[in-house]
């Protein structure tokens, strides 16, 4: 399966290894690391080599197949009872990112159909499976959200990183992105720059310019203007974790986009596979949010930058309310003005 501007993929299995992309050096430099130790899978995942919640939920699937490979070249048989600890490793490793719990729950139940020989085949390709599944999905939102950007030529906002860094290839909000850009629906991205980790500067607009797709890099802070001045019609962002009622937890300061979105007449669109709708959680106070250290926020590349005797505050995420969402894209259909209701119903597709 081919699609324009679509030639990134951070996450690969290549030479019986885990290979990803270190995103924490982009753009400065491309380089991938090696894996074959699903410890050093976790501490990759908590340390933000990889991120995106469908990116992660891939990456510690591979991890699993790594933990499985390990745990039966030194025990045999008995690798089930030992890859437990693993498995609560690679769990550990971000507690908001609904994807991590689905993808191990997914590689559990089918361990659980395996004897007692080699388990690493059937493992990688359940892992491969999931991860083309993400390609799959997002391709398909990727029309779905497209679909519902009006006209031709215009621009529109995102915030943080949802392409194909952010997953198994392609992206959620940036795959609806990069299919309105190919359909002639926009003509230019405004990325938000995303403190403190930048994956906006980073990342995002690394990988538009990579696809060739006009992006422009503002300050988190200037959206509000941006809005006002009439710049852009849509806001597009993903999601880590959506919970039954349409509440949907993001990259902190995707909240502010809503209510700056709504006060000036901006249509809002979230876009996430439906491995990230968490029916257990009835709405978006439940949602677990990741503490980060602080230095994340007074520091800079290594350089504090904040006057010493300071102290930080640095949730990773915010929660944006039901209310203020135009469209919540999957890949089972849209849900406009998201409600508990309709979110079962689509949840139900598939």
């Amino acid at each position: 399966m081919t699609q324009t501007h679509d030639s990134i993929r951070a996450v690969l299995w290549q030479e019986e290894r885990l290979q990803l992309l270190d995103q924490r050096i982009l753009p400065q430099q491309q380089t991938y690391l090696s894996y074959d130790d699903p410890i050093a899978v976790a501490q990759a995942i908590r340390d933000m080599v990889v991120r995106g919640a469908p990116a992660i939920g891939v990456t510690a699937a591979y991890g699993v197949v790594l933990a499985a490979r390990r745990r039966f070249r030194a025990v045999g048989a008995a690798w089930r009872e030992h890859i437990k600890e693993d498995m609560a490793r690679l769990a550990a490793a971000r507690p908001t990112a609904v994807n991590l719990f689905w993808a191990l729950e997914r590689m559990e139940s089918r361990m659980a159909g395996l004897g007692s020989n080699d388990p690493e085949p059937a493992l990688l390709a359940e892992a491969r499976a999931i991860h083309d599944e993400d390609i799959a999905a997002n391709y398909r939102m990727g029309e779905l959200g497209a679909a519902l950007i009006e006209g031709e030529g215009g621009a529109v906002l995102t915030h943080c990183n949802t392409g194909s860094l952010a997953t198994g290839g392609y992206g959620t909000a940036l795959g609806v992105i990069r299919s309105a850009f190919a359909a002639g629906r926009i003509s230019h991205v405004y990325a938000d720059e995303t403190r403190p980790w930048l994956q906006g500067a980073r990342l995002t607009a690394w990988e538009l310019v990579q696809d060739h797709i006009p992006v422009t890099l503002l300050a988190d802070g200037a959206a509000a203007h941006l809005m006002k001045l009439g710049k852009v019609s849509w806001v597009i962002v993903g999601s880590d974790r959506i919970a039954a009622n349409g509440d949907v937890a993001n990259k902190i300061g995707t909240y502010s986009a809503a209510v700056n979105a709504r006060y000036h007449g901006v249509k809002f669109m979230v876009v996430a596979p439906a491995s990230t709708v968490d029916m257990s959680l009835a709405n978006g106070d439940l949602i677990p949010i990741e503490s980060r250290s602080a230095d994340e926020v007074l520091s800079l590349a290594g350089q504090r930058v904040a006057a010493q005797g300071a102290e930080g505050w640095n949730p990773a995420f915010d929660v944006t309310p039901a209310g203020l969402i135009d469209a919540i894209v999957t890949e089972r259909g849209v849900v406009l003005n998201p409600t508990p209701e309709k979110m079962a119903a689509v949840m139900k597709n598939g």
